[in-house]
């Protein structure tokens, strides 16, 4: 069967489904198999290549990610999608009550320290800039109705998932200064959100080999490495005044197999930051 130059309605429907049913399995903590998806979504499809299909679920994931959903780990966003495709997201996101309740017990899931973490391995490369990789910004607005919930502020506020992400960072940072020979540093090591309160705007006091103080904060969460994630302003302006000693953690897909990659210096550096929440005082 000749491939077709632009995808159908049907095949757009057809995939986003499948992705859709993937993702509520992932939500539910459920086993799937993503090549025996993939086999029979391309036997439904007019005659679309491996490479087609994963460009497309990368689509849906960037669409997910800009209604602050959650999406599959492994399909990485990609921008540039049509209109059509992010249209059909939503509407079937609309016409599934089980996908918010899925992404519900997702983000309220308690969470606690892992056991057995492989501490020389736990450490990986950040994520790419957007502006290395050329992601255009979407140019689609959501109609909200899809976004009524804000998954990700909702395990934000997952203070057990937070304060689990937060004991690990403290186990790494001891491993990191005891394996460089560093065993009195690594005793000083302080968790000053728990101990001086949640509003210095970092977490952890750790130290660089050196020992110059590094200033911690640790952003966790279930999901995938490159899930948006929320600062105060007060961690932003705390960044901004010790760039230099500054350090972002974040930990990722926590739950299945803990991983983490380190911004230092200020988080404007690192990130696009959109105002989201306003404070409104009476005139």
């Amino acid at each position: 069967m000749p491939k077709a130059s632009h995808w159908s309605e049907k095949e757009i429907a057809l995939t986003v489904a499948d992705y859709m049913k993937m993702l509520t399995l992932e939500l539910a903590g459920q086993r799937y198999n993503k090549t025996s998806h993939r086999r029979e979504l391309l036997q439904k499809l007019n005659g679309r290549s491996n490479g087609a299909v994963e460009l497309k679920h990368q689509n849906i994931s960037a669409v997910l990610r800009d209604l602050n959903c959650f999406w599959i780990p492994g399909y990485k966003p990609r921008g540039n999608y049509q209109q059509a495709l992010a249209v059909y997201v939503e509407d079937w996101i609309n016409s599934h009550s089980d996908f918010d309740h899925a992404s519900q017990a997702a983000v309220q899931q308690p969470a606690f320290v892992p056991s057995g973490v492989q501490f020389a391995n736990l450490l990986v490369q950040a994520p790419e800039p957007a502006s290395k990789i050329q992601e255009a910004r979407p140019t689609y607005a959501p109609n909200r109705v899809a976004s009524k919930r804000d998954y990700l502020a909702q395990e934000a506020r997952n203070s057990a998932l937070g304060y689990a992400g937060e004991l690990l960072a403290m186990e790494y940072e001891e491993y990191r200064l005891r394996s460089s020979g560093k065993k009195q540093l690594a005793n000083r090591i302080e968790h000053v959100s728990k101990s001086q309160g949640d509003g210095l705007g970092y977490d952890i006091l750790s130290f660089e080999t050196s020992g110059e103080e590094r200033f911690i904060e640790v952003k966790t969460t279930a999901f995938a490495k490159e899930t948006p994630f929320y600062a105060s302003r007060n961690e932003v302006s705390f960044s901004e005044d010790f760039r230099d000693q500054f350090h972002l953690y974040r930990l990722f897909e926590f739950r299945k197999s803990p991983k983490l990659f380190s911004l230092q210096g200020t988080i404007s550096d690192h990130c696009h930051m959109d105002p989201v929440n306003f404070l409104c005082k009476l005139c």
